[in-house]
């Protein structure tokens, strides 16, 4: 292992004190992505050269006495979904790839906080898929079995956080791109609500779900992240001027209330997921929390989400697949085929539908802290094969993936999603859902878990460290 400090803070402060420079954290860095890109192909460009440039521009500023933010030299990578100014975005396809000549908000935030941009993250074509096993630039590996999916559609971002390849990374969270990797690569990951972190400069899959989040090893380091990426932004049509509030520190388990929404955690699951969130439950409230178990029987996933998100997918994809349908991946190409026959019947039905579960959840966070759920019905994911094993039944991958993600994203709420400390390849991770705008309950809630033992990250096989 590097002499590199661990932690997002850690590195900031060691630049920012002259203990290490930036150009010496970034050179570490960029051979830790050369020596997992091997393994884990999480990114699709590494920025070799711009990377050093940012960080030598950064110790000149140190040593010149300027100002050079929190997040100083902290090696990031961002889902090759948003514009970096200069580099091809790609969003993971076979058209050909725009140059744009703007740095999208939150990659700009970023950057004016001191981090330095390393790579562009390897993702599921177009975002739309929850594999990452990407049919023009090769399949994402998991740095807990190389012969595994890191989940999607932010896999490259998953992994190159797992692997120890980036400090922290940015992915796109639409129906749980975020979380999912997270919970499949063993790290933290924040979906935000709705509107709190700026869209423009993000190549859309369904704006009105859509959101920008981060990923990193621990919920500090995540928690960095969120507070450099969020705030109110005019050029996005989506974002909503609300304050954002920091994280004060770990709350006290032992004064919260979590809801556990049924029917929905009983839902068809792993006997390995149902027996870690059982544990979970069980932990918490030996810290002290009340448990409380709610009736929401409208609240599980169902054909609504399909027939509320395809009609955007549409508008997005229509001139591209009309024109071009041979130039998407296969799978791809398959949903995209689905999209185009939703009729503006069951559109109606779903977006009623929306509102219902968005009302009864927020009613159930009147009464209880967070909604506690898995992060996924199954975490082991083979790359190549469509069909999984789920207690006793061969099933299709996607549904299991998204089984606990998805419906949030109709409700455009803030979950977070913590890996336990567990055995398991990859470690099981749970999920909770606050109230909007509250990503620094959520943030605080992770920082309990962490102080309680209940989560912690564990180094995968495939690490750079």
């Amino acid at each position: 292992m590097s002499d590199t400090p661990f932690g997002i803070a850690d590195i900031a402060t060691a630049v920012t004190n002259g203990s290490v420079t930036a150009v010496e954290v970034i050179a570490d860095y960029l051979e830790r992505t050369e020596r997992t890109q091997e393994v884990t192909n999480a990114f699709t460009l590494i920025e070799t050269d711009a990377a050093t440039t940012a960080a030598s521009e950064i110790d000149r500023r140190i040593a010149a006495g300027d100002p050079v933010g929190p997040l100083a030299g902290v090696p990031v990578a961002i889902k090759d979904l948003l514009d970096h100014a200069g580099r091809p975005n790609t969003a993971g396809s076979s058209f050909p790839a725009p140059v744009p000549t703007e740095t999208a908000p939150a990659v700009a935030r970023l950057e004016d906080a001191g981090a330095v941009i390393i790579g562009r993250t390897g993702l599921h074509e177009y975002a739309f898929g929850f594999s990452s096993e990407n049919h023009w630039y090769g399949a994402v590996h998991n740095p807990w079995d190389e012969n595994l999916s890191p989940g999607g559609s932010s896999g490259g971002s998953g992994a190159a956080v797992a692997s120890g390849a980036a400090a922290a990374a940015l992915g796109t969270d639409t129906g749980g791109s975020v979380r999912v990797p997270a919970a499949l690569c063993g790290v933290v990951g924040l979906k935000v609500t709705h509107g709190r972190v700026p869209l423009t400069g993000v190549f859309p899959l369904a704006p009105s779900l859509d959101t920008v989040g981060p990923l990193a090893r621990t919920v500090a380091g995540t928690s960095a992240i969120y507070r450099a990426i969020a705030g109110f932004d005019r050029t996005d049509p989506w974002s909503a001027p609300q304050l954002v509030r920091a994280p004060q520190g770990p709350l006290r388990i032992a004064e919260t209330v979590i809801g556990v929404p049924h029917p929905w955690v009983d839902l068809r699951q792993t006997e390995s997921v149902a027996a870690a969130f059982a544990a979970t439950v069980d932990a918490l409230r030996n810290a002290g929390a009340r448990i409380v178990d709610l009736d929401l029987p409208d609240v599980v996933p169902g054909p609504q989400i399909e027939a509320s998100v395809y009609p955007e997918v549409a508008v997005i994809h229509d001139e591209r697949w009309h024109t071009s349908p041979d130039t998407y991946g296969p799978d791809v190409s398959q949903r995209l085929g689905e999209v185009f026959e939703i009729d503006p019947t069951r559109y109606v039905s779903a977006q009623e539908w929306r509102g219902r579960i968005r009302h009864d959840i927020e009613a159930s966070l009147q009464e209880c802290s967070f909604l506690m759920t898995p992060a996924v019905a199954a975490n082991v994911k083979p790359i190549g094969e469509e069909m999984i094993n789920v207690a006793g039944k061969s099933v299709s991958y996607r549904p299991y993936l998204s089984r606990y993600s998805a419906l949030v994203n109709h409700t455009g709420l803030p979950a977070i999603v913590l890996p336990l400390d567990m055995d398991g390849v990859p470690p099981p991770s749970v999920q909770f859902i606050a109230g909007a705008w509250e990503e620094h309950r959520l943030l605080e809630m992770g920082l309990a878990l962490e102080q309680h033992g209940i989560s912690r990250w564990r180094q995968p096989i495939a690490t750079a460290d």
